[in-house]
């Protein structure tokens, strides 16, 4: 499967995918196992961990960049040496806390490319259940 690290410039602490899971025409599925060691953790909130939405939402477009690298890569193109930019963030729902020793299943699902910008929806799901859902953009510049 893809090297993450290859595909995408983003670098740890500020890489939130541990693994690629599938890349189809369609989607792509990332995991990420939520350690307690992670540096936000000391801040938010100490004594009682909380995974940042934010950083949830930014797993979810670590997980697209690495999708759209991989389909421009199939498309003839060399998407990896272009820069993921977050372009537009709409309608983000939290749905429950995220906290170490839990395993994010990170799912995106291609909807349409308009011009630069590529619309794609997310979802991250622990054990089973929505804890984001989200629709958003990229640009790869």
């Amino acid at each position: 499967m893809i090297d993450v690290e290859q595909a995408i410039p983003h670098r740890p602490p500020f890489l939130f995918i541990d693994r690629m899971l599938e890349i189809t025409d369609a989607g792509a599925v990332a995991e990420r196992a939520i350690r307690a060691e992670e540096p936000h953790f000391e801040g938010h909130y100490p004594g009682n961990p909380l995974m940042p939405g934010v950083l949830l939402c930014e797993a979810t477009f670590q997980t697209a960049a690495v999708y759209l690298v991989e389909k421009m890569s199939g498309a003839g193109e060399d998407g990896a040496e272009k820069t993921p930019v977050l372009a537009r963030i709409e309608q983000a729902k939290f749905k429950q806390m995220v906290r170490p020793g839990d395993t994010l299943r990170i799912e995106v699902k291609f909807r349409e490319t308009m011009g630069r910008f590529h619309f794609l929806e997310g979802k991250v799901l622990v054990g089973g259940k929505a804890a984001v859902t989200l629709s958003f953009a990229l640009a790869l510049l």
